[in-house]
This record gives structure tokens, C-alpha cells and sequence, in this order.
């Protein structure tokens, strides 16, 4: 099978493949401190266990530490299984018409090259993580560029670092948009804020655009707590990286 991964700031997803079909995907906690050894043993765990060969890894990362620990983990756990990391030289598909193309983060271009074969152009894409990245894809499937805005946890963290009497709360749905208690009106910035966020800045992207996408997607660990409350997200696709991962590495091969 094809071992997709994708290590964001706080979480790593990866998922297996069998062609175009997921077979089975876990989220892990990151911890900067494993090494390749620690990495290798947590990854046998999940992989072993219903005898899993893999001839394959695809791989992004968006901390560089973390790529390297994975790379080596790759070298001495899987050394038959060929490693495609998405960095510079590697054929993705995906042109970027940006300033500075180098600073494109590698979960950017999978999420652009997943969403365009999955759904067309020009869509754009939102994904719910440690920020919120939104990100903007033409007719032709080149990546235009887009906009960032700290996630929700991150938001909610830093309010009960900064402020005395807000603590840390679950990021679920109040009951109203006028909260009656501290929790509530903490939730309902959190959620119906980041749903006008979302539905804000989309529709200054298609008015810039100037022309109706063909789909709004969105993706990441946080989407399903917030998408139902917005109005222009039009699908959730909760392993658009993983995809994205799984064609680059095919275009690689």
C-alpha cells in the first residue's frame, strides 16, 4: 500500500491507499521530540497490525524537524518503500502564481492539486487546522495565493493565556449567538465568528475572482465544527492533503 503523511503544526494525519481507494487513516498528536526510532515504533503500531505492506511513502511536512525524523524513520523502517517528499523538485502539477513560490507550504499544494482534480476551477479551498488557511485555485489549477487567520484553538489558547477570567472551553455550537454564561459567548465567537470569517473572506475572494467557484472545500481537523454554520463552504473532504499526497506521489512514479 501507498503510506500517506501529512505533519502539520500540531497534528499528523496519515492515511494508506490501495490506487484511489483510503483504506485506513489515524490523526497523532505531534511531540517535536520523537525521533526517527520513536516515530518508527508508533508507525509499525498502527501499520502492523493488519499486516500492511508498503511500497510507498508520500510525505508533507510543514515542520522541518519533522521531515527529517521521517525520512530517516523511512530509511531504516520501510527501505524498500520509495519516498516522495513535497519540496522543490518534485513534480506536483500545481503552478504557483505567487511572489515567492518557495513559501508555499507543501500542504497548500497537495490541498490545490486534490481539490482541482476532485472538483475543478477555479474553487477554493479552507482548511480548519492550527490557522485558518484559505486558499485559492484558478480555472487552470494554478494556486493564486490566499489568506491566513489564526485557528480556533489557537484563538481560544490564547484568551485563557491573556485573560484572567476566560478559561479554555469545548469548541462546540451554543445554543445562540448571544451567549448567556462565559462558556457560551466564548463558543459562539469561536464557531458562528469563524463561520462569518470563513463566509467573509470567500466572498471577497470570488468578487476579486470574478467568477463563481466550482466548489468551496473544506478540510482539517477542525472543519466539522464549524462548516454547518457557514454558508458558502459547499463540501467537506476531511483527507483533501492525503488525496493531494497520494496523486503527487503517482505523478512522481
Amino acid at each position: 500500500m501507498l503510506l500517506c503523511v501529512d505533519i502539520g503544526n500540531t497534528n499528523t494525519v496519515l492515511a494508506t491507499f490501495e490506487g484511489e481507494k483510503l483504506v485506513h487513516s489515524w490523526r497523532l498528536k505531534n511531540d517535536s521530540k520523537d525521533t526517527a526510532d520513536e516515530l518508527g515504533i508508533k508507525f509499525r503500531a498502527l501499520l502492523d497490525q493488519d499486516g500492511i505492506n508498503i511500497y510507498g511513502i508520500a510525505l508533507s511536512s510543514t515542520v522541518p524537524q519533522a521531515a527529517w525524523e521521517i525520512a530517516r524513520m523511512a530509511e531504516r523502517f520501510y527501505p524498500h518503500a520509495k519516498l516522495i517528499s513535497v519540496a522543490p523538485g518534485v513534480k506536483t502539477g500545481v503552478r504557483l502564481s505567487i511572489d515567492n513560490p518557495k513559501e508555499a507550504g507543501p500542504d497548500r499544494i497537495a490541498n490545490t492539486h486534490a481539490a482541482y482534480h476532485m472538483f475543478g476551477g477555479p474553487c477554493i479551498t479552507v482548511d480548519f487546522g492550527t490557522s485558518t488557511n484559505i486558499d485559492v485555485i484558478s480555472e487552470h489549477g494554478d494556486f493564486l495565493g490566499g489568506a491566513f487567520a489564526p485557528g480556533m484553538e489557537v484563538s481560544i489558547d490564547a484568551l485563557a493565556a491573556r485573560a484572567a477570567r476566560l478559561l479554555k472551553v469545548e469548541l462546540t455550537k451554543p445554543r445562540k449567538a448571544i451567549g448567556k454564561n462565559t462558556v457560551e459567548c466564548l463558543q459562539s465567537g469561536m464557531i458562528f465568528g469563524t463561520a462569518s470569517q470563513v463566509d467573509g473572506m470567500v466572498n471577497r475572494i470570488v468578487a476579486e475572482l470574478g467568477a463563481e467557484p466550482t466548489a468551496v472545500v473544506a478540510t482539517g481537523g477542525l472543519a466539522p465544527a464549524v462548516i454547518t454554520e457557514t454558508t458558502t463552504v459547499t463540501h467537506h473532504e476531511p483527507n483533501l492533503t492525503l488525496h493531494g499526497l497520494r496523486m503527487i506521489w503517482e505523478r512522481n512514479t
